[in-house]
């Protein structure tokens, strides 16, 4: 099984957070973990942020940050290529959904096509989990 994590779900390995331990649990039960590129520069940018106003201290954000990238080169990447995107596209016509939580969508919904795989879809928004359920993606979680 593949777990695909939005970056809601890949920030919960490094901050602690509720549903981190079901994140961590997921990623142990998985045989590959996959998130898309753009996860990457969310990631930094909210830990970033969380540190900014305080939810992290210098130390904490450190070893965030050193701890996501010392982990990058495990997941399996899912570029945002000209079929992500136009998916995306296409997705935000069906669902209520912003920008970069398309490109998770079509990511996960492409690798599962690709690959003829069940992919496990993790993620802590609920309109992002309403769409991947619509489109036929195991929810890892019900909000």
């Amino acid at each position: 099984m593949i777990l695909y994590l939005d970056t809601s779900a890949l920030v919960k390995l490094y901050v602690k957070e509720s549903g981190s331990q079901e994140v961590k649990k997921a990623v142990e039960e998985a045989q590959i973990v996959s998130t898309s590129r753009v996860a990457y520069v969310e990631a930094m940018a909210g830990t970033a942020r969380k540190y900014r106003e305080g939810e992290l201290s210098k130390e904490e954000y450190d070893q965030v940050v050193e701890y996501l990238i010392r982990d990058w080169d495990n997941y399996f990447i899912v570029e945002v290529s000209e079929g992500v995107a136009k998916l995306g596209g296409i997705l935000t016509e069906r669902h209520p959904l912003r920008g970069f939580d398309a490109i998770h969508l079509a990511s996960a919904l492409l690798l599962r096509n690709k690959t003829g795989l069940d992919v496990s879809f993790s993620c802590f928004d609920k309109r992002l989990n309403q769409a991947a359920k619509e489109e036929g993606l195991t929810v890892d979680r019900d909000l």
